[in-house]
């Protein structure tokens, strides 16, 4: 996904919704440098009301793009370090005895926050990160039987490590689809790692983002307007029908396994009008889905073997089937 070429919401007035949130992406740029797309896909996904995985290797600034979102919002942040013996209590909270009053009461557990970074999540066990599953999904915890909500807004943005293998648990098919969005973040070109060593050597220091001059810009009534602006962005019939294509083409392709499912397709049609309404239009066009696509899907599909033997990747079907379904005029 690159949509970030497009000069997104420079068509907003000053002090509207989308001027706020077009603030929000240049406050974060203050800290991490070079990765435009994975900053605009975690703006996306907070207009979507929608959770996200970071991959890269690892130094590429996953954790500090966390930080730094969460810096230039009014908006309470824990971290959770995903461990091999992190228990699933330690994310939810659990209930303790309290011998003064010879009852049990709740201890809320981190996840009781509006961002979560779930570090290297692919590192705990599977049982801790079904943990995880409830609060994505219905934005609420149970503990001993009673729900109890979490706060609005909610998102969980993951991180993990692609090439180290060795003491991790691959995420199950049922919690990568709770992510809206995966976003890949690359090495930096030399230019912007130029750029990195240059700010560090000037005394920039990745654990104090205030002293990088990184503040709030954007507050949860602000997102809210957002989200309903968002909400009011037109889907014409023929987009409709463009989504359900390309999302059924991924069941019908002989190099997947296992195709998008409606969850997913529903997933891209709400990526793409939340970049649709960012970019200053109020509707959505075939290139706004297809600027999602990738990162909306790529999680969401399972390859074959025999394909992934062949060097075949989930973005190069995605990008095929792109590339061969009809677009709607």
């Amino acid at each position: 996904m690159d949509p970030t070429t497009d000069n997104a919401g420079q068509t907003g007035n000053p002090g509207d919704a989308r001027s706020s949130l077009e603030a929000l992406r240049a406050e974060i740029a203050k800290a991490v440098v070079g990765q435009d797309p994975a900053v605009t896909g975690l703006v996306v996904a907070l207009l979507c009301r929608g959770h996200v995985l970071l991959e890269g290797v690892p130094g590429v600034a996953k954790t500090l793009l966390v930080r730094a979102l969460a810096s230039s919002l009014e908006l309470e942040t824990k971290r959770v370090q995903f461990t091999p013996d992190l228990m699933p209590s330690d994310v939810t909270g659990s209930l303790v005895y309290d011998a003064r009053t010879a009852e049990f009461s709740f201890q809320p557990g981190p996840v009781f926050t509006n961002l979560l970074l779930a570090d290297e999540i692919n590192r705990t066990p599977p049982k801790t990160q079904s943990s995880l599953l409830e609060a994505m999904e219905e934005r609420q915890v149970t503990v001993d039987g009673t729900p109890r909500p979490l706060p609005e807004p909610f998102l969980v943005a993951a991180t993990q490590n692609p090439v180290e293998y060795e003491g991790t648990y691959p995420l199950p098919e049922a919690q990568l689809d709770r992510f809206l969005l995966k976003l890949t973040v690359p090495l930096p070109s030399r230019r912007d790692e130029i750029d990195v060593l240059t700010r560090h050597a000037s005394g920039f220091d990745p654990r104090d983002l205030r002293a990088a001059g990184v503040r709030p810009v954007a507050s949860a009534a602000d997102l809210a307007a957002a989200r309903a602006e968002v909400a009011r962005t037109k889907v014409s019939p023929e987009i409709t029908a463009y989504v359900v294509d390309l999302c059924r083409a991924t069941r019908e392709s002989p190099s997947l396994s296992l195709g998008v499912s409606p969850r997913g397709a529903t997933a891209l049609l709400s990526t793409a009008r939340a970049w649709a309404w960012l970019t200053g239009r109020d509707y959505v066009t075939p290139d706004d889905v297809k600027a999602l696509a990738l990162p909306t899907l790529r999680h969401r599909v399972q390859l074959r073997p025999e394909a992934e033997m062949e060097g075949v990747t989930a973005d190069s079907v995605i990008n095929a089937i792109l590339a061969h379904v009809p677009v709607p005029r």
